[in-house]
């Protein structure tokens, strides 16, 4: 038994996954699929086990590392969004590693869970042999090799898709062979310079968008009766308000709707638009309006959602709070806009919120627990992104406190930063435009995973948004009430950049054929958001249409007192 010890840990982490592989044998069915399906996972299992018996230790213990590592990453996403991870999801993944510390605290007792098998592999595949294979001494070292270019080839030739239900380790590895190739071989061309015509000066001195972090537009008063109090629903003094109910966005995940809303780029022409044509910053610019990014999620300068130093460069004036406790950078972020509205300025300027991104233990004072029972608090108070989960198992009684801590937060981070707002703002001379990046799948239908968003099979909650409009009462800039009624309920995020274009004083008829319809006029939107982002190899990025009849709206059952907005610190 001994000699086969090594065989014996291998055998018992596949049979570990045997779930996995029967999903995928029930999915194929019995018809020829099946034998090639079958051919590739004998292949693939084999050049795991001529691996295991590489006799050089340096290299075999290398080869153990790196197949526990993809199969780690694997287990742990599957687990945490019980969804597979596909081509497009890993790229995801891939833009958002300067995050991984962060996930680490997210996700900490489910991602321990897959370190405890994923040990298995790791030590069946990296302790020493105990016999010799017959054959070509090269045989085991070239098998891993083999073994991933065999399922490179595969995922390349079906545009990364034809991994599923094959050998875990293996998976990853050859994603991240497909993102070198593209990363290498791929290129839309060089960023264009500025043509669009202009008919007239920008319609404000303040043009303002504010995306907001993991706001989900069926939990605000907005579209809900018992949503969380915005103060965007109520009428303000100095403010026209426009409320344009529900909007979808464009993408489930933060940096793919980011880089998109920046961009300008269409639900047909995202890719070519967001890689060579000019910035906001640059039409701003070009507008004679200074550019502002506020950024209340990242501290010590460090870019996100697919910013990089090229792009920066365009921005004058980049705030970000390093000495802020994460709770209190959205009111932070407020007083500097409340400060910039002030200063006599002609500005561009974009936030990004802190919002309601998970954690959302501590993401609210004391004073703003109004819904109840919720989260326990005290452990998150600095986490902008992440944090552990211990004791949040995804049952029912999980997420009602969950719920009810997202709640908590919204009426903190969006109620009271509008109150704020309203309160202190000179509104005269500004637009500003309000959304959020992505909605929430707060698991309201009793649906399996830990995740909120990102995900490659998500529900219509991902991808719902608000879309609101302020401006100073009596300031003429685009007529918002003529198209409100036929537009509410019907516009995207697609809508905001021609929108922004309009509003800087760009030519609609010059803009539109490249980037669409602005709020000012009938939006005729697909009402859609995109799910596969990411679209690689010849793959075609996926829409999920959102219908509004099967949207889940939270109730107010769970209120237990309602302290008005504005009476905390």
């Amino acid at each position: 038994m001994r000699r086969y010890f090594k065989e014996l840990l291998l055998v018992l982490y596949l049979i570990s996954h045997y779930p996995y592989y029967f999903e995928r044998l029930q999915a194929i069915g019995l018809n020829p699929a099946l034998l090639l399906f079958t051919g590739v996972f004998v292949l693939l299992v084999l050049a795991l086990l001529l691996s295991a018996n590489i006799r050089q230790g340096w290299l075999r213990w290398a080869w153990a590392l790196g197949f526990s590592a993809s199969a780690l990453f694997f287990d742990a996403y599957t687990r945490i969004t019980a969804d597979y991870l596909t081509y497009s999801a890993f790229i995801s993944m891939v833009y958002s590693g300067g995050f991984i510390g962060e996930a680490l605290e997210q996700y900490h007792s489910v991602i321990l869970g897959s370190v405890a098998r994923t040990l298995l592999l790791l030590f069946g595949l990296g302790l020493r042999p105990r016999r010799n294979l017959p054959g070509p001494a090269t045989l085991p070292w070239a098998a891993p090799l083999l073994g991933i270019a065999l399922l490179t080839a595969i995922l390349f030739v079906r545009a990364g898709e034809g991994a599923r239900g094959l050998p875990i380790m293996y998976t990853a590895l050859a994603y991240l062979n497909l993102f070198a190739y593209e990363s290498l071989h791929d290129s839309v061309g060089p960023r264009e310079p500025l043509s669009l015509a202009r008919q007239g000066p920008a319609l404000a001195r303040d043009i303002v968008l504010i995306i907001d972090e993991s706001v989900s537009g069926n939990y605000l008063d907005l579209n809900t009766a018992h949503g969380v109090r915005s103060q965007l629903n109520q009428v303000q003094p100095g403010a026209s308000i426009f409320n344009y109910g529900y909007a979808a966005s464009i993408a489930n995940c933060s940096a793919d709707t980011n880089v998109t809303l920046r961009y300008g780029g269409t639900r047909t022409d995202y890719l070519r638009i967001n890689s060579t044509l000019p910035s906001i910053w640059q039409y701003a610019k070009q507008a004679g309006l200074g550019t502002v990014y506020i950024d209340a999620q990242r501290t010590g300068g460090n870019l996100q959602n697919l910013m990089n130093t090229a792009e920066k460069r365009d921005i004058d004036q980049f705030i970000q709070f390093d000495t802020t406790p994460v709770r209190d950078r959205d009111m932070a972020a407020v007083a500097k806009l409340i400060e910039l509205l002030g200063d006599g300025q002609a500005q561009l300027i974009v936030m990004n919120k802190v919002g309601v991104h998970f954690p959302v233990h501590d993401k609210y004072p004391d004073a703003f627990m109004t819904y109840r029972p919720a989260l326990p608090r005290g452990q998150y108070a600095d986490i902008a992104d992440t944090g552990r989960r211990d004791g949040f198992s995804g049952q029912p009684e999980d997420w009602l406190l969950y719920r009810n801590a997202y709640k908590n937060s919204l009426l903190w981070n969006v109620g009271e930063f509008f109150n704020r707002l309203f309160a202190q703002a000179d509104l005269s001379q500004a637009v500003l435009i309000y959304t959020s990046d992505h909605g929430q799948d707060l698991h309201e239908r009793g649906n399996p995973g830990l995740n909120t968003h990102c995900d490659s099979d998500p529900v219509e909650e991902e991808g719902l948004v608000p879309l609101v409009v302020i401006q100073g009462e009596g300031l003429k800039t685009l007529d918002w009430q003529a198209e409100l009624a036929a537009n509410k309920d019907r516009s995207s995020h697609y809508n905001i950049f021609p929108t922004l274009l309009q509003l800087l004083g760009y030519d609609p008829a010059a803009f539109t054929p490249i980037y669409g319809r602005s709020l000012a006029v009938p939006t005729e939107d697909d009402f859609s958001f995109n799910t596969r982002f990411n679209a690689r190899l010849g793959a075609k990025p996926v829409f999920k249409r959102i219908d509004l009849s099967q949207v889940v709206t939270p109730d107010g059952a769970t209120v237990v007192e309602h302290m008005p907005v504005g009476q905390a610190d």
